[in-house]
């Protein structure tokens, strides 16, 4: 498929279905991209296509079917769209948090795969019905425990506002779990000890 370059082409593309319930409009609102009025479409959409399609059916469909409806927060992003927000959080901009293209190929960039050529998608979501019961402080890991033990996710990172989390789908899943909630730092990655094994009793009662 081609780089859509006309409204005609770009529904065409975005009614594509990557899943059960979720299309790749849903992945391509970007902030950043409305106001500065850039449009943020992949430059390889098969690719940006292929690894949405792993993230929606291995990882986003399953939290769905278990909670109810999530909510995508960000998404896809092109190099553009990227890099412009890379560079703009470089300059102490608020509202801009986004690293640098090449650390983000294969994660919030689709379309570009990363250094080691493996291909990988993330999509920044909040379960709403997760939120609302749970909101103390740390109810974060109930959620990250559940998906660590369920779910073949390759990274989890957990902000505090409605437990939003990035979650990514990666070829080479790297399994590790960061916070900038409360607790925050990272909660699990390979070699710790806490990560192997059932972490049930961190999770029981949560559906």
């Amino acid at each position: 498929m081609r780089k859509p370059v006309s409204v005609s082409a770009l529904a065409d593309f975005g009614r594509v279905r990557l899943s059960k319930s979720f299309f790749m409009r849903d992945f391509l609102f970007s902030d950043i991209a409305a106001i500065h009025g850039m449009a943020n479409i992949p430059d390889n959409p098969d690719l940006a296509i292929a690894a949405g399609t792993q993230l929606c059916e291995q990882l986003l469909e399953p939290l769905q079917d278990a909670f109810g409806r999530i909510a995508i927060r960000s998404a896809y992003r092109s190099c553009e769209v990227n890099g412009f927000g890379s560079e703009m959080q470089r300059a102490g901009k608020d509202g801009y948090n986004c690293a640098s293209n090449e650390a983000n190929y294969a994660v919030h960039i689709w379309d570009q795969r990363d250094a080691e050529g493996h291909m990988g998608a993330t999509a920044c979501v909040v379960v709403p019905a997760f939120w609302d019961r749970f909101q103390g402080e740390g109810d974060w890991r109930k959620l990250a425990w559940w998906i660590h033990d369920q779910l073949p996710y390759s990274s989890l990172e957990f902000f505090p506002r409605y437990w939003a989390f990035n979650v990514g789908w990666h070829e080479q899943p790297v399994r590790r779990i960061d916070s900038y909630a409360k607790p925050g730092g990272c909660l699990t990655k390979p070699g710790m000890a806490n990560h192997e094994g059932s972490h049930r009793q961190h999770w029981d009662g949560i559906l």
